[in-house]
């Protein structure tokens, strides 16, 4: 008998090697990086490399690179590459990976919910204590 967890019964089949689609979504946009790349991308249009690595800077050039073909390969991206000198190279959301801006929305929304919660019941900390988050994900 395997002790590999199984999806509930509701779970409809997947392909590929998931037990069951929240498997795969997680695969898709899971990690570190992926869903701030996702929403960089999609308060524009259209964003250049360089521009999206000066908003990430705390991301390395190649894990960056490494994100992005991944997003692309999985097809929430589009890369355009323009043959000028310096290269430029162009990114975008496809309407598939604008289709994660309101489930981006709604984790963004959850998480400003608990950090409230969490400001609520827990001992109030030092300004040097408190996490710092990204100004550009602050809630407008």
């Amino acid at each position: 008998m395997e002790n590999t967890p199984q999806c509930p019964p509701q779970c409809p089949p997947v392909m590929g090697n998931y037990r069951c689609h929240f498997e795969l979504t997680l695969q898709l946009i899971g990690g570190k990086w992926k869903l701030l790349v996702i929403y960089f991308l999609s308060l524009q249009k259209v964003i250049r490399f360089g521009q999206l690595r000066r908003t990430l800077p705390e991301i390395s050039e190649r894990m960056l690179v490494r994100q992005l073909r991944e997003l692309e390969d999985d097809g929430l991206v589009s890369r355009t590459v323009y043959g000028t000198v310096p290269p430029r190279v162009d990114y975008a959301l496809t309407p598939l990976g604008e289709s994660l801006v309101p489930i981006m929305e709604s984790l963004k929304s959850w998480g400003n919910m608990y950090e409230l919660s969490r400001a609520q019941s827990a001992p109030r900390t030092s300004a040097s204590q408190a996490p710092q988050r990204l100004p550009e994900l602050a809630d407008q």
